[in-house]
């Protein structure tokens, strides 16, 4: 019986330490869900539904080789762009924002499969057989990550475009890419530096429109509306603070039970963690997130080729970059960009999308590449 249990858990090919940290990580949010909707057993059951749908498309796509993904790379690339377009000319709108497409069953936001599709194709197009690539791919690298970031901004959705172009800015630098623009090296931290205030200077300008300039502002200083922008961050900096070391205990937060705490099911759930379980639950979290952040670039560095290497080291950028920003943006130390916080918070299409990546690093794992293919 364990013999053909194990067959049937190969045949799948699951990396396990990396699946029971999901699963491990996954659990606990289901905990803390149920505690930030005050019991509320609908969130959970559609919540576990999420969780089923993103691991049987992680279990599917753990099946494909990576070198399916290279192959078809360019033809992903397009048709995430082409999903782009159809958004700016076509798509529904919510809250301000043109970011998803109805196709009357199914609504869905195509930003969404481009963090999955970006690293893809970046890494595919590095993925030379000596590294650091050659300028002409770096270029080419460049120009796709900029055509991404500025269609997303357009939507508009700011935030998402920077993550999404970090993923793509991943895979350069884990190719070994170097800004060599002048022999000095004092000069190129010169004109680097003048690119990027430069660079500021026009986004702030020209480019940043008025509740973004305002996320901004309050991030400096949240007291000057406390009632208005401020009102989220300060809320969420009592919740944490109050916590202390073993916390209030699950659905005994005041700020989370009580509803001070905006949208403490989804962007702000880290707060509800840090109010409930204190510091010894947040460290518990650290803990996971670290174990999985670990498992995913031992698997990537220790794949055979350069694209598995690049793609699965960016894949676990990525996930560390939500988590990053997400603890940040709750804790006042980054603006408020509405990303989710990855395994915990509630949510079906982001869940799916972080599920797939995983999916993708545990083939990374499990699949050899041909022999004809590594002599190219």
């Amino acid at each position: 019986m364990i013999k053909q249990i194990r067959h049937f858990w190969q045949y799948f090919k699951m990396d396990t330490p990396l699946f029971l940290l999901i699963i491990s990580l996954s659990a606990f949010g289901l905990i803390v869900l149920h505690s930030a909707s005050a019991g509320s057993m609908q969130m959970i059951y559609k919540q576990m539904i999420h969780f089923a749908i993103a691991i049987s498309a992680m279990l599917v796509i753990a099946q494909i080789p990576p070198y399916q993904f290279k192959r078809y790379s360019p033809y992903l690339m397009l048709f995430g762009i082409f999903l782009l377009l159809l958004v700016i000319l076509f798509g529904s709108k919510s809250g301000g924002a043109q970011r998803w497409l109805d196709l009357g069953f199914v609504r869905f936001q195509p930003s969404e499969l481009m963090k999955v599709i970006v690293p893809i194709a970046i890494a595919s197009i590095l993925s030379e057989k000596t590294l650091p690539p050659k300028a002409l791919s770096v270029l080419l690298s460049l120009v796709a990550i900029v055509v991404i970031v500025l269609l997303i901004a357009k939507q508009p959705d700011l935030g998402t475009s920077l993550l999404i172009g970090a993923s793509g800015f991943y895979v350069l630098f884990f190719s070994g890419v170097r800004i060599q623009i002048m022999r000095n090296n004092w000069l190129n931290f010169a004109l680097i530096s003048s690119f990027i205030v430069g660079s500021a200077y026009i986004a702030w300008n020209y480019l940043l429109i008025a509740y973004q300039k305002k996320r901004i502002m309050t991030l400096i200083d949240p007291s000057s509306d406390p009632l208005g922008s401020g009102y989220h961050i300060l809320q969420s900096k009592i919740a944490i603070g109050s916590g202390g070391l073993f916390g209030k205990g699950l659905e005994q937060g005041s700020q989370s039970q009580l509803n001070f705490l905006p949208e403490h099911a989804t962007d702000f759930i880290f707060s509800v963690i840090a109010e409930e379980l204190g510091l010894l639950g947040v460290v518990f979290l650290l803990i996971i997130y670290g174990l999985i952040i670990y498992r995913g670039f031992v698997i990537s560095f220790q794949s055979e080729d350069n694209f598995s290497k690049l793609l699965g080291a960016s894949l676990t950028m990525v996930f560390f970059t939500y988590v990053f920003v997400n603890i940040g943006m709750v804790s006042g130390l980054l603006p408020v960009v509405g990303v989710p916080l990855p395994l915990i918070s509630y949510g079906g299409s982001s869940l799916i999308t972080l599920m797939s990546s995983f999916g993708i690093i545990m083939s990374i794992r499990k699949h050899k590449i041909p022999r004809y293919l590594s002599k190219l």
